[in-house]
């Protein structure tokens, strides 16, 4: 008796985008940076089709900060990371996260020496 292997259907793109670990590293270092200087309390994480999203709250109950997105699709365009205000306006997009974690990293310095 011979055993047959059937192929699970797919479309061969993955079901979610999804931040690897030393991208989400650097971006809860930042995180816990903003929370030990009293700025950040809460954060979000939302894996879709299209994104990863990192929400990061000044209050629980309100609309977030910063949202740092990843979207695979737009990495031969503009780039696939992008810093999103309050007000959803793109704030930075890139190639490479850490440019685009600069205007933060900036905030963070300045709410250090205040």
């Amino acid at each position: 008796m011979s055993a047959v292997v059937t192929p699970f259907p797919g479309n061969g793109r993955p079901g979610q985008v999804a931040f690897d670990r030393p991208e989400l590293m650097r971006i809860l270092d930042l995180y816990g940076r903003m929370v030990a200087a009293g700025h950040w309390k809460d954060y979000a994480i939302d894996f879709g089709r299209e994104a990863a999203i990192f929400s990061a709250f000044r209050r629980t109950a309100e609309r977030p900060e910063f949202r740092i997105e990843k979207r695979p699709a737009l990495r031969h365009r503009q780039g696939m990371w992008a810093l999103v205000g309050e007000h959803g306006a793109v704030l930075k997009r890139g190639q490479e996260l850490g440019p685009v974690l600069a205007p933060v990293e900036r905030k963070l310095m300045k709410l250090v020496e205040d």
